[in-house]
């Protein structure tokens, strides 16, 4: 928005004209950046469901450079601060939430927390851990049906997260949905039984869901994840039982880099998939 002011005779802004500090934009302020069209356009929240020191924390930081307010929310907030500190350089609001994401009730109650302090959700990543204590694989040839409904109990969360934003989304012509999931999606893995059942669920239910609403402004995209997300939960403990089985001196780095995924260079990628749109699904795997 321009204003009008005075000025002296040569064009130069008089004193009056200068901002003082308390004119001066704040974080909240600059959430207003230039669209591709040369109009101005508020940048809507950024909500990562499942939030934790790898894929989902480089997802956050992505979006917040790029100028959304984020909200990130955990199982706990032992590590909220820690977050908080880390996105405080993308000089957006960000703030944290506490909820199970894999409970609806939770979900629904903490998305309207993050509304009312934030605004609009325009983005929303759903990425809760992906093996659950209570849920370990279950091999595909020992599967019975109380495993496969374990195995997909991801599924009906991530439902009702989308639910909970889509109309919104809709209603504006604008917004961003990522549901990642693992390699098993697309790829045969006997020994992960259950998950991959789980994980060709919420694959088929982007890909859908996308078809359904590309020409509405809204965008979803499948994330396809085959290798240990580097500074991940998982990551660190697959490290920490590779050392308690073979020492420090057997542990290969460059068997280990091999195994990693770099999560800066996936939130990247999804963060162009959003920008680009041209396709619903990107997969990342360190077996190609």
């Amino acid at each position: 928005m321009t204003e009008q002011g005075s000025s002296t005779a040569q064009g130069r802004p008089t004193a009056q004209d200068r901002p003082t500090a308390q004119d001066r934009p704040t974080a909240q302020d600059r959430l207003v950046e230039q669209t591709p069209s040369g109009g101005n356009a508020s940048r809507g929240a950024a909500v990562v469901l499942g939030a934790g020191p790898g894929l989902g924390m480089s997802i956050a930081h992505r979006f917040a450079r790029a100028g959304h307010p984020v909200a990130v929310v955990s199982r706990t907030d032992a590590r909220h601060p820690d977050y908080l500190r880390s996105l405080a350089d993308a000089d957006v609001p960000a703030i944290a939430e506490v909820a199970d994401v894999l409970d609806s009730a939770q979900v629904s109650a903490v998305l309207d927390r993050i509304v009312a302090r934030l605004g609009p959700v325009e983005v929303l990543y759903f990425g809760p851990a992906a093996m659950e204590p209570q849920n370990l694989p279950v091999p595909i040839d020992r599967l019975t049906g109380a495993a496969v409904r374990d195995g997909l109990a991801i599924v009906p969360p991530a439902a009702d997260a989308v639910a909970a934003v889509l109309p919104g989304m809709l209603d504006r012509g604008t917004g961003a949905i990522l549901l990642p999931t693992g390699l098993s999606a697309v790829r045969p893995m006997p020994e992960l039984g259950n998950l991959a059942l789980a994980g060709a669920a919420l694959r088929t239910y982007a890909l859908t869901l996308n078809a359904a609403v590309a020409d509405r402004g809204v965008y979803v995209g499948s994330l396809v994840i085959g290798g240990g997300i580097l500074r991940g939960d998982i990551y660190r403990a697959m490290v920490e039982n590779r050392l308690q089985e073979l020492g420090a001196t057997g542990l290969d780095p460059e068997q280990l880099a091999r195994m990693s995924l770099d999560p800066d260079e996936l939130a990247e990628t999804a963060y162009q998939l959003t920008v680009s749109r041209d396709r619903a699904e990107a997969v990342f795997s360190v077996l190609d």
